[in-house]
C-alpha cells in the first residue's frame, strides 16, 4: 500500500509536470505568433474573415490575409470604453481607378490630424521621403473617404499597433487603386524594429513568396510600441506627444480575442482626416 507520504510527493511531481507541460506549450504558442507576425501585415480577402495565423498586417485589400475583425473570446475580459460617442455621420463608399497625380509641393511639411472618438492623433508626414503616399493621404482625407471610419484592430503581443483607414471595418477595405512602396531605407527602422510613434503603411506583402509589393490601398497601422517587423511597410508620419497618449489610451483598453489581435475594445472611430500644408 503506498503511504499517505508517497502519495503526496507522487501528486506534486504530476502537478509539476503539468505545469511544466502548459508553459512549453504557452512558450511555442507564442513563438509561433511572433514568426507570423514578423512576416506579413495583414490583408484580407474582401467578404471573408481570415485568421490571424495567416497573416498580420496586410493593406487588407485583394490578396491574403489578416486584419479582419475577430469574433470575441467568451474568455476575453472587456475594458471600459475609455472613447466618446461617434461624430454623426457616415461612411462614403469610394473608390478610383488609378492612383491620383502627385500634386502635393515635396519640398513643403504637411501634417495629418485624426480627429477620433479617443482623442486627436496629428502627425507629422514625411513628405519628401514618402511622396505618393502623402500625396494618397492628401487626396483621401480630402475627399473624406476616412471619416467616420473606425480603425479596426488592435495587436497587443508581439506587434503593437492600431490599424486603420479600411472604410469597411473588416480589413478587406481599398480605394481602388494601389500606391509603390517607400521609404523602406528610413533611418528610424534599425534592427528590424518600427519604433513606437511610427505611422506605415499597409500592404498585401508576402515575405515567403516574396511577392505583393507595391500594394498599398488606404490602410495604415500606429505604432504604439517598438515592434519587431521587417522594413516592408512604407513608414510616412511621425506621431506627436499628444497622439501617443491618445494610442496608449486605446492600447490599455485592450482588444475583443483576449490573444492579442482583434477589434479594440475601445471604440475607436476617425470623425474627420484633414491633411494641411504648413
Amino acid at each position: 500500500m503506498v503511504s499517505q507520504e508517497q502519495r503526496q510527493r507522487q501528486l506534486a511531481r504530476e502537478k509539476f509536470l503539468r505545469q511544466q507541460q502548459r508553459r512549453t506549450a504557452a512558450r511555442r504558442k507564442t513563438h509561433a505568433r511572433n514568426a507570423v507576425v514578423a512576416s506579413v501585415l495583414g490583408v484580407v480577402v474582401v467578404g471573408s474573415v481570415v485568421s490571424y495565423a495567416t497573416g498580420v498586417f496586410k493593406n487588407d485589400d485583394k490578396k491574403a490575409n489578416a486584419g479582419a475583425e475577430v469574433s470575441p473570446s467568451p474568455s476575453a475580459s472587456k475594458a471600459p470604453d475609455p472613447c466618446k460617442k461617434a461624430a454623426a455621420g457616415k461612411v462614403k463608399s469610394l473608390s478610383w481607378k488609378k492612383e491620383p497625380a502627385v500634386t502635393i509641393d515635396k519640398s513643403a511639411d504637411y501634417t495629418m490630424k485624426m480627429a477620433t472618438t479617443c482623442g486627436d492623433v496629428d502627425i507629422a508626414l514625411k513628405t519628401a521621403a514618402a511622396p505618393h503616399t502623402v500625396n494618397s493621404f492628401n487626396f483621401l482625407a480630402a475627399k473624406g473617404y476616412f471619416d467616420h471610419t473606425k480603425c479596426h484592430r488592435l495587436t497587443t503581443n508581439g506587434i503593437y499597433v492600431l490599424q486603420c483607414g479600411d472604410p469597411t471595418a473588416l480589413g478587406s477595405g481599398t480605394p481602388g487603386y494601389t500606391i509603390p512602396d517607400e521609404n523602406l531605407k528610413d533611418t528610424t527602422l534599425k534592427g528590424g524594429v518600427y519604433p513606437a510613434g511610427t505611422v506605415a503603411m499597409a500592404n498585401t506583402y508576402d515575405a515567403t513568396t516574396k511577392k505583393g509589393r507595391n500594394t498599398g490601398g488606404s490602410q495604415f497601422f500606429l505604432v504604439y510600441q517598438d515592434s519587431q517587423l521587417p522594413a516592408n511597410y512604407t513608414p510616412f508620419g511621425t506621431i506627436s506627444k499628444s497622439g501617443m497618449k491618445v494610442l496608449t489610451k486605446i492600447a490599455a483598453a485592450g482588444e475583443s480575442t483576449g490573444a492579442g489581435d482583434g477589434a479594440p475594445n475601445a471604440t475607436v472611430v476617425i470623425n474627420k482626416m484633414t491633411v494641411t500644408k504648413s
